[in-house]
C-alpha cells in the first residue's frame, strides 16, 4: 500500500471526488439524444420535447400554471433569475457560503445588485438571519434587500427540512420579500434520508427555483420554475439578452424529458446519496469526524494534512479550509455514476494511512 501512494498521478489511477459532473451523462440520455437527432424541431425551447418535459414537470410540482424554462447551467440560472427580479437599487440576501456569494465570479454584483452575506453555521438561512439584514438596511442611503437566496442542498451539504422552509417562506411573505431556491443539487436534497419535503411542497413555498440536471446525470441543463405570476412577464427576453435562449433548445428538453418521464432523476440522486453515506460511514468508522452531518452527496471530513497529501496522489478532491493543528477539512462529492469499488478503495487507503 505504501508503494501505491508513492506513484505519480496519472489519469489511469486517479479517481475524482471533486464534484458530481466529472462524468458525461447517463446512457439513457445519450440514447435519447441519438434516437431523436435527425427529427426536425422548432428552436428556442418550443420544440415538442421541451414542451413535453415542461408538462411532466408541471405535473410533478402540481402546478399547471408554472412557467418553466431550460438553461444550460446553474450560474446562468442564478444570474438571469436574480437580475430579472430585482430593481437597480435592490439586493439579495444569501448565506456567505452561498454559491452566488462565493463561486460565481461576482456575477450578481456585475449586474449592479449587492449580495448581503450572512454568516451561518450550516449554510442555511433562518428568518432571524434575514431579519438582521432588514434591520440594518433602513433608508434610501443603502440598498434595499428584496430577494432571499437559498440552496437545497446547501454548499455545506445540508438540507432544508419542511418546517424550516415553511418558516422562511412565511417570513418572506410577511415582509414582502421574494424567495428563490438554487436547486443545482435538488435531487440529492429530495432523496436524502433526512428529507421530509416533496417536490410539489417545495415548489409551493418558493417564488422561483430551479431543478439541476448538470449535477445529476444530464450532459448539461437546469430547469427554472417560476411560480409567482408577476415574475413571469417577459422572462424570455431576459433569457435571450443573457445568451440563454438556445437555438437548439431541444438538447435541454430531451434530457429533462428523459430524466423525469420515469423518475430517473430521483433514482440517480439516490445512488449518489447512498454512495456518500457509505463513504461517510467508513470515514467516521475510522475515528475521523465531519464538519457537518452527512445527509446528501457532499461530505466534509476533517483529516490530518499529512494524510490529505498522500490521499491526493490517488484521489481528486477539494481542500475546503484549514482546521488548525495540522488538520484540514476536505470536500468529497459522489455522483450518479460513482462506483462502489471507488468508495471501498478510498476507505481502505485511508485506513492504511492511519
Amino acid at each position: 500500500m505504501a508503494q501505491l501512494f508513492e506513484k505519480e498521478n496519472n489519469l489511469n489511477m486517479v479517481y475524482s471526488f471533486k464534484n458530481d459532473y466529472s462524468e458525461g451523462a447517463h446512457p439513457n440520455i445519450l440514447e435519447a439524444l441519438k434516437n431523436l437527432n435527425l427529427v426536425q424541431q422548432e428552436g428556442y425551447g418550443v420544440d415538442d420535447y421541451s414542451k413535453e418535459a415542461v408538462d411532466i414537470l408541471r405535473s410533478k410540482i402540481s402546478n399547471s400554471n408554472a412557467d418553466i424554462h431550460f438553461v444550460s447551467g446553474g450560474t446562468q440560472a442564478n444570474l438571469i433569475v436574480i437580475s430579472s427580479i430585482l430593481k437597480p437599487y435592490e439586493s439579495v440576501i444569501s448565506a456567505t457560503t452561498g454559491h452566488i456569494n462565493t463561486h460565481e465570479t461576482g456575477a450578481i454584483e456585475a449586474t449592479g445588485h449587492k449580495v448581503n452575506g450572512v454568516d451561518t453555521k450550516d449554510g442555511k438561512l433562518t428568518p432571524n438571519d434575514v431579519k438582521s439584514v432588514l434591520e440594518y438596511h433602513v433608508d434610501e442611503h443603502m440598498v434595499k434587500p428584496k430577494l432571499v437566496y437559498i440552496s437545497n442542498t446547501t454548499e455545506l451539504g445540508t438540507i432544508y427540512k419542511k418546517n424550516e422552509l415553511e418558516e422562511l417562506s412565511s417570513f418572506c411573505k410577511d415582509n414582502q420579500l421574494l424567495l428563490f431556491l438554487d436547486g443545482a443539487r435538488l435531487g440529492s436534497a429530495l432523496t436524502s434520508q433526512d428529507n421530509d419535503l416533496s417536490l410539489d411542497e417545495l415548489s409551493r413555498l418558493v417564488d422561483a427555483f430551479y431543478i439541476g440536471g448538470t449535477k445529476n446525470g444530464a450532459l448539461l441543463g437546469e430547469a427554472i420554475v417560476i411560480n409567482k405570476e408577476e415574475l413571469k412577464t417577459n422572462f424570455r427576453y431576459n433569457l435571450k439578452q443573457k445568451g440563454a435562449l438556445l437555438s437548439k433548445g431541444r438538447v435541454l428538453g430531451v434530457q429533462f424529458l428523459e430524466l423525469f418521464k420515469d423518475d430517473l432523476f430521483f433514482d440517480l440522486a439516490k445512488h449518489a446519496n447512498i454512495m456518500a453515506t457509505k463513504l461517510s460511514t467508513g470515514i467516521e468508522g475510522l475515528g475521523y469526524s465531519l464538519l457537518t452531518k452527512s445527509v446528501s452527496n457532499q461530505i466534509f471530513p476533517i483529516l490530518p494534512d499529512t494524510i490529505i497529501d498522500k490521499l491526493s496522489k490517488k484521489y481528486l478532491f477539494y481542500v475546503w479550509c484549514k482546521s488548525g493543528n495540522a488538520m484540514s477539512i476536505i470536500r468529497l462529492v459522489t455522483s450518479w455514476a460513482t462506483k462502489e469499488e471507488a468508495i471501498e478503495s478510498f476507505i481502505n487507503d485511508l485506513e492504511a494511512l492511519k
